[in-house]
């Protein structure tokens, strides 16, 4: 989780490209053939998941548009695939339409410049206000969502606090009297899984929502090295990781065990809580079906049940290049706008398999779906929700996850860990050459 990249597992491999680059820059403009249809080509990530997507789309949309064919062209992911990304559209050579990152790494294509603003289109009106804050500038909105949500949040076994008459807290003093109830019925409060160090840094990450209720400006003022993690509100989460290590609410383990092993935890009853990724809920489905409805979530809470809000990684988004023109834009828009409704959402649903709310009103989730992910969609209906950091910033330090480890074990102080984070952060912010680092 150094990356979006990483978050996403989405290292792919190139296949094809240099072979399509002349044939569609020579067919960018056009579009229309002597039978009366228009070709367009899609871009993706070269993985299954994407591919699997793409196709299921593709065939959806051919059928309810016959005079319109959707060519697939697929690529890498992570910096290869941004790099490549960056180059197309610099030289005029992208695709009619394309599947990226939405968040800070869009931001760097430089959007106004090389993007078709959307912002005019229909489906627009139904996108959630946190999706709409992380496909847009000042000047256009550029990207429909293709996929779902999921949160960096609490899993929480729910047979235990039944059996504890628990209720589900909205406020750190809650969350920490639940706690003390749990290590004294004798069972593990909190599930830490440091053997895949990634897994340590949920205090943090998923507490930046409820920094953003504190400071609304909070985002942009890191960005430009106003604000600070050894600073309040941003500290809270180091100080909170400190706390329930200290207070002995982890597992034994905690030191070595993996993040199947914490998956499997909560859904079993080893452990209470489980702060992780809500895409845990494909492990659990995997590996413990029976214990699905076991399983339900809530945010992190903050100091003040009123600043508590849930943390979410919005999906990526489909764009369409400024080179797209004429017939083929026409066609692409509808290809955009298929994508987002009732047909498109069903395709999402059956063959992306949700891994929590959608972002926006045109998709809902299957009743079928496990309660956890029902669970999530009220902070959603309810509008407690914001990006992670990640989508409104492009400075991630990567050693965030070695110094929450060492946080959570007791090896450094919250704000020690806070003002080495600060360094990590300041070195990269100064590579990326940023102003006021």
């Amino acid at each position: 989780m150094n990356s979006r990249s990483s978050m996403k597992k989405s290292v792919f491999a190139l296949v094809g490209a240099a072979a399509i680059v002349l044939p569609l820059a020579a067919c960018s403009a056009g579009g229309g053939s002597e039978d009366g249809t228009t070709t367009i080509t899609f871009l993706t990530q070269n993985n299954e998941a994407n591919i699997a997507g793409a196709e299921a789309l593709i065939e959806a949309f051919e059928k309810a548009n016959p005079d319109i064919t959707v060519q697939l062209e697929s690529q890498p992911g992570g910096t290869e695939g941004d790099n490549l990304i960056k180059t197309k559209l610099s030289t005029g050579e992208m695709e009619d339409v394309f599947h990226y990152n939405s968040g800070s790494l869009l931001q760097a294509l430089n959007p106004d410049q090389f993007l078709t603003d959307l912002s005019g289109e229909a489906w627009t009106g139904e996108l959630t206000d946190d999706m709409k804050t992380v496909v847009s500038t000042d000047n256009g909105l550029y990207g429909a969502p293709w996929g779902s949500s999921f949160a960096g949040a609490v899993l929480y076994n729910k047979p235990i606090y039944a059996e504890l008459g628990l209720e589900v807290p909205t406020s750190w003093d809650e969350f920490a009297k639940n706690n003390d109830a749990i290590k004294a019925a004798g069972k593990t409060a909190i599930i830490q899984t440091y053997g895949d160090t990634w897994t340590s840094q949920l205090f943090v990450l998923g507490d930046f929502a409820n920094v953003l209720s504190q400071d609304p400006d909070w985002a942009e003022e890191y960005t430009a090295g106003k604000r600070k993690y050894v600073d309040e509100p941003a500290l809270q989460g180091f100080a909170n990781q400190q706390e329930a290590g200290e207070a002995g609410w982890f597992n034994e383990n905690f030191a070595s065990a993996l993040y199947d092993d914490g998956s499997r935890m909560v859904a079993v009853g080893e452990g209470a809580h489980y702060p992780i990724l809500t895409g845990a809920v494909s492990a659990i489905q995997q590996n413990n079906p029976e214990n699905i409805e076991d399983v339900g979530v809530f945010a992190l809470p903050a100091q003040d049940a009123a600043d508590t809000k849930l943390t979410v990684w919005l999906p990526n988004a489909i764009y369409v290049p400024k080179t797209t023109e004429g017939d083929k834009l026409e066609a692409v828009k509808k290809f955009v706008a298929f994508a987002n409704s009732p047909e498109g959402c069903a395709v999402q649903t059956d063959v992306l398999v949700p891994s929590g709310p959608f972002a926006t009103t045109a998709c809902t989730l299957p009743d079928d779906v496990p309660g956890l992910l029902k669970d999530m969609q009220v902070y959603f209906d309810e509008g407690k929700t914001a990006p992670a950091l990640e989508f409104l910033s492009s400075i991630k330090g990567p050693n965030l996850e070695n110094i929450t480890v060492e946080v959570g074990s007791g090896i450094r102080s919250a704000a020690d860990g806070a003002a080495l984070y600060d360094d990590d952060v300041k070195k990269q912010a100064q590579q990326l050459g940023l102003d006021g680092w």
